[in-house]
């Protein structure tokens, strides 16, 4: 069976794209609002969203006054949700449970990907060619540098170009399914375009790695890193012309020790099993959101509007491609801060921080009986720039005691808890948490979750009420 893809429809939105940047803001925000009108038209055909529509102009719809949607309530009503009547959850859950499908089109007519399942509650995504196209288009012509659509034509190849994907290949996640497609609509391309599995022992995938000699490398920010622990040493030999990461969150310390131990540049992304291609890195090194084609909406726990340039605490997520399944006000759950500043290569398109959602907030004991809730991203940065440590994990017992996790080999592992110790106790004291106690737990590899992700911060199941002050970043 033949990979999803139609070649017109891809010319056709290729053309938009490129258009987009030559408008300004204000031709963003209209190409928004007619796909966004577009969109609730399609989405009459969803029985959930059905009733949120009737009696009213999809022109005259403020997307606010829409009900906030959330992936559990949304797989509970699967049938109700789609737009096909043809897409039925428990056939599609058959589908993926086959590895043989990855990658093959659902009824011939639809891409699926499921959800790692990293917040809870894994999901199934289904795209129709339309949407595709649109994921290939911002993939081909905005991500990627030189801009250029012929690695998605089935006669192109791109010369002297090998690149390893390293991630969980078990599951029909989204990044395998796509390099998977890829390796199906060019015959020529496959043997320059290999997966490696995240789950095997390392010195496995440092001597598949050796022995295949990419020229880049595409995973998550964490595995990257522990790639790039076993070149210093010496272990992996490689000469890459990037390094290409997305998934989880690249701080600024942990995109150098990539850098520096592989001698070569990374670009990062932004995406998401329910949308693909949702931000790319311009050559100011600023990520940019693909706005002409998705709205994100800043919240925070209340679903209110938070102030421009301030961190919320998750975000609406709007899909203007996909009609199938109607993602419409979905929370995300990510913490994206959205600047209001132009920026300096041009582009129309905002500037975001993206901060993540795979990690937990901890909620501490603090002085006088109060709680402390201490950030992800605040713990990260500490590790990272204080102690020099990227393959972590930090697991909450209890109110005052954190297990700490270090990959990494012998002696080593011992000096990196040592600075850990050091900076986690200066930390937590000055966010005013008392009585901390670490608990060492090494390991060579840390766990990692269905989709090959950490998840570098774990919250206590029950944590005690917050009631004190939060640790928030500038």
């Amino acid at each position: 069976m033949s990979a999803l893809f139609d070649p017109w429809r891809l010319a056709q939105v290729a053309w938009e794209v490129n258009c987009a940047h030559a408008g300004g803001p204000d031709a963003i925000a209209a190409l928004q609002r007619d796909r966004l009108t577009s969109l609730l038209d399609a989405a009459r055909g969803s029985g959930l969203m059905r009733p949120h529509l009737e009696g009213r102009a999809s022109a005259d719809i403020a997307l606010e006054t829409l009900p906030v949607m959330h992936k559990r309530a949304l797989m509970d009503a699967f049938a109700q949700w789609v737009t096909d009547p043809a897409l039925q959850r428990d056939a599609l859950q058959a589908f993926t449970r086959d590895p043989a499908n990855i990658a093959r089109p659902y009824l011939g007519r639809y891409q699926v990907w499921e959800s790692s399942g990293t917040s809870g509650t894994p999901a199934i995504f289904v795209q129709d060619a339309r949407a595709m196209a649109v994921y290939d288009a911002l993939e081909a012509l905005r991500r990627a540098q030189p801009r250029s659509l012929l690695p998605l034509w089935p006669a192109a190849a791109p010369i002297g170009q090998r690149i390893a994907f390293v991630g969980a290949i078990s599951g029909h996640f989204a990044s395998y399914v796509s390099m998977q497609r890829l390796r199906q609509l060019n015959p020529w391309l496959a043997p320059s375009l290999q997966s490696f599995s995240i789950e095997q022992a390392l010195d496995t995938l440092v001597a598949q790695l050796n022995a295949f000699a990419p020229t880049v490398i595409a995973t998550y920010p964490t595995a990257a890193s522990m790639l790039a622990g076993e070149a210093a040493r010496g272990a992996l030999q490689l000469h890459l012309r990037e390094v290409w990461t997305g998934g989880e969150t690249l701080g600024p310390a942990l995109r150098q020790r990539i850098e520096r131990d592989f001698d070569c540049g990374v670009r990062n992304s932004y995406g998401a099993s329910e949308f693909l291609a949702m931000g790319w890195e311009c050559a100011q090194g600023h990520m940019h959101l693909n706005t002409d084609w998705l709205i994100l909406e800043p919240v925070d726990r209340h679903y209110r509007p938070v102030a421009p340039g301030k961190v919320p605490h998750t975000v609406l997520l709007t899909n203007l491609a996909n009609h199938v399944q109607p993602l419409i006000r979905y929370d995300l759950g990510d913490q994206v801060r959205i600047s209001q500043t132009r920026c300096a290569c041009g582009s129309p398109l905002p500037v975001i921080d993206v901060q993540g959602r795979n990690d937990d907030m901890l909620v501490m004991a603090g002085r006088g009986g109060r709680s402390v809730t201490l950030l992800p991203l605040a713990l990260c940065t500490v590790m990272e720039d204080e102690a020099g440590v990227f393959d972590f994990q930090l697991c909450q017992r209890d109110a005052h005691t954190l297990t700490l996790r270090l990959g990494g080999h012998g002696g080593e592992v011992a000096d990196a808890a040592v600075r850990c110790h050091a900076a986690l106790q200066r930390f937590c004291r000055d966010q005013g948490v008392v009585g901390l106690r670490l608990v060492d737990e090494h390991a060579m590899a840390l766990a990692r979750g269905r989709s090959g992700k950490v998840q570098r911060i774990i919250a206590v199941a029950n944590p005690p009420k917050a009631s004190g002050r939060r640790l928030r970043l500038p």
